[in-house]
């Protein structure tokens, strides 16, 4: 039987990439970013969410810049450091990074969407997948305008490629967040559904939720 506390074991590897991940990912970069350049707490204003959508709603490009580089960096910064310790590692500290940008402690689990550290872990894990959903997203916020729709097409298509491209250890990472980015925008898919959803660039009405950050 595997003993749980020796570290010839795999579990405390585990454990530790779980908790490490968790309290990467569940910095507040949007809210540190703005609160530290004299723009009060991020969650007052717009819809309330901590990612660069809504920083971009202070009227500061860079920091919304900013924020979206740093919430895609630590997705990436996990995964990285769990693939030093092999690939399992690297699946449990990418999840947990992921996680804790959704549910972070310091906020009462009030996190931010996940799109940004969606792709980044993405990069980090698997690269070439990390390019597609990035692409993905581009393409139809390009072609369609709604943030929202890009960033559930692009959680929706990665784990389908993955799967033919990677193996299905990557593809099942990325169909768990694609699962947790859905129920993060389950607002903005009712008012997609009903046609409501304000398009990039447009003001989003003072009644509805925060769109994808």
């Amino acid at each position: 039987m595997m003993d749980p506390v020796a570290w010839d074991s795999p579990l405390p590897y585990y454990v530790a990439a779980a908790v490490l991940g968790y309290m990467l990912g569940a910095i507040p970069f949007g809210l540190v970013i703005t609160k530290l350049s004299g723009l009060g707490d991020i969650r007052s204003i717009g819809s309330g969410n901590i990612g660069a959508t809504n920083v971009l709603r202070t009227g500061r490009k860079d920091l919304a810049a900013a924020t979206l580089l740093l919430d895609g960096g630590k997705g990436t910064a996990a995964a990285l450091l769990g693939a030093y310790y092999g690939p399992d590692v690297m699946l449990v500290m990418a999840f947990a990074a992921f996680f804790g940008h959704l549910f972070p402690v310091w906020l009462k689990f009030n996190g931010g969407k996940g799109v940004a550290t969606f792709l980044g872990v993405m990069l980090g894990v698997a690269w070439p997948i990390g390019v597609f959903a990035i692409l993905c997203w581009l393409a139809v916020a390009f072609t369609l305008r709604y943030s929202s729709l890009s960033a559930l097409v692009a959680a929706a298509a990665s784990p389908v490629v993955a799967w033919f491209i990677v193996g299905p250890d990557v593809a099942g990472l990325a169909a768990m967040m694609a699962v947790l980015v859905f129920i993060r925008h389950h607002q903005n898919i009712a008012r997609l559904l009903k046609g409501e959803e304000p398009k990039i660039g447009k003001k989003k009405p003072e009644d509805g939720d925060k769109p994808a950050a």
